[in-house]
């Protein structure tokens, strides 16, 4: 492997949701993983480390405002950026997305794939040409 492979982790409760963003990060050479529930998720970051979790808010057992604050009180995983995507798009659950420290709040809308790709690319996770 010359190049290295981001690994992106979805914490997604909906399969097919899950599902089209991994196609779409898949064809900008990333490796994903897909969680559909919180702990699953929590396990998930503690075995793979990923570069990226992007994590659903309404999940069943463990919303997502809990697994990202779970995440950033763990020294070993607190360095992993959280982007919330997400169908919680009112201002109040944006700041208590950012407030548990996620570093971007994308609803989910027509423009979501768009918004996320446009992170990672300034986050240089994706370069600016590709795709």
């Amino acid at each position: 492997m010359e190049k290295y492979a981001p690994v992106v982790l979805i914490i997604e409760d909906s399969e097919t949701q899950a599902q089209q963003v991994a196609a779409y990060l898949s064809s900008y050479n990333i490796d994903v993983i897909i969680a559909s529930d919180g702990p699953q998720g929590l396990r998930l970051v503690q075995a793979q480390h990923p570069d990226l979790i992007v994590l659903d808010i309404n999940l069943p057992t463990m919303d997502g405002y809990q697994v990202c604050r779970r995440i950033k009180r763990d020294p070993e995983t607190n360095d992993i950026p959280i982007i919330m995507l997400t169908s919680a798009a009112e201002s109040k659950d944006m700041m208590k997305g950012i407030d548990a420290g996620a570093i971007d709040y994308i609803p989910k809308d027509q423009f979501a794939i768009d918004h996320l790709i446009a992170t990672m690319k300034n986050m240089a996770m994706i370069p600016s040409g590709g795709g």
